[in-house]
């Protein structure tokens, strides 16, 4: 009898930790006198054609900075004007670790099979070709966010 391929996990490649700060160049300068960086703008988020958060304004007024360590990322995110999950994290909890992002190849497909794991979706967005992502509510269960994400094509 030939054995089924083991299906792999949504959560088996990490892309990047994102940290939440409330004064993005003063971070970003922390990291960077520490050997950590350089850090460069994330792009501008615009091209979402879907989207399923608290305030689009609170989502296109995020501040990212990403820096490369080795196969993963750092990102830094300050929030800006409007509402975010990110504001929300920043004014209960104060700085720190907001999610975990793992990167996966097929984004509708992974958010199928997390709610179908029991993890309810609480954030997500889709481009015009297919890619984006999805928040996951895990922090009651494992302490912190988690986030499905396919990457656009290159």
């Amino acid at each position: 009898m030939a054995e089924k391929p083991e299906q792999k996990s949504p959560f088996s490649e990490l892309h990047h930790i994102s940290i939440v700060v409330r004064d993005i160049k003063k971070a970003v300068g922390f990291y960077e006198s520490m050997g950590i960086g350089p850090f460069v703008s994330y792009p501008p988020m615009k091209e979402y054609v879907r989207l399923d958060v608290p305030d689009e304004e609170g989502f296109y007024d995020l501040v990212i900075k990403c820096a490369r360590l080795g196969n993963m990322e750092l990102q830094l995110i300050q929030p800006g004007k409007g509402e975010s999950l990110y504001k929300e994290f920043l004014e209960k909890k104060g700085e720190g670790v907001y999610h975990l992002g793992f990167v996966v190849k097929d984004i509708d497909k992974e958010e199928v099979c997390v709610k179908e794991m029991g993890i309810p979706v609480i954030s997500s967005g889709r481009r015009e070709n297919g890619s984006g992502f999805a928040y996951l509510d895990t922090v009651q269960k494992g302490g912190v966010t988690l986030l499905i994400r396919q990457s656009p094509p290159k």
